[in-house]
């Protein structure tokens, strides 16, 4: 019976209900500049146990990758949009520019994204979608001899993390030079 009363999630109703509550928080708590994310906090403010947030979210980086899921989809929409530009070279320059303004925009989703290990095997799986949707368009570059070749779509996405690193770390204003240091290496050699 009580498998049967599950939602899509494969959460009982009041465990998906809480869930969404602590994300609403969350979210909530990023939007207001507080980026701490303490569980117990959440919890709180939830209106619920900190032990029910711990047995969705075990810990922060946890409760981040959920946040996250929203920028991944909008990420790997705009990598598959730019694999089928008709210019390849401008389709990885514009996904570049907008990986690297998610990231700026959003640090604990630039954690997540260059994350070596997920806690969440959704955050996997969503990795691989883009790193999929991204070797597409490698490979429609390396067809076009406008870079080299041995580059893969997880090296994109570590290289671009440490642009936003540099950016971050240094001016702002040194973002465009950084894009065409990432856009250089990443030519054929001369």
């Amino acid at each position: 019976m009580a498998a049967r009363s599950r939602q899509g999630t494969g959460l009982r109703p009041d465990a998906a209900r809480n869930r969404a509550r602590i994300l609403q928080v969350a979210r909530e708590r990023v939007a207001a500049g507080d980026n701490s994310l303490q569980l117990n906090v959440i919890a709180r403010l939830a209106g619920v146990g900190v032990g029910t947030v711990y047995r969705h979210f075990p810990d922060r980086h946890a409760l981040i990758e959920a946040l996250s899921v929203e920028r991944f989809r909008e990420l790997v929409e705009q990598a598959r949009a730019a694999s089928s530009a008709e210019d390849a070279l401008e389709g990885l320059r514009g996904l570049l520019r907008f990986t690297l303004d998610l990231a700026l925009d959003d640090p604990d989703f630039a954690t997540v994204l260059s994350s070596a290990g997920d806690a969440r095997a959704r955050t996997s799986q969503m990795k691989a979608e883009l790193d999929e949707a991204v070797a597409v368009l490698l490979d429609r570059a390396r067809l076009a001899g406008v870079i080299r070749g041995g580059v893969e779509a997880d090296d994109v996405r570590r290289l671009l993390c440490g642009v936003e690193h540099a950016v971050r770390s240094g001016e702002g204003e040194r973002r465009e030079l950084y894009l065409g240091v990432l856009l250089e290496g990443l030519r054929p050699p001369r």
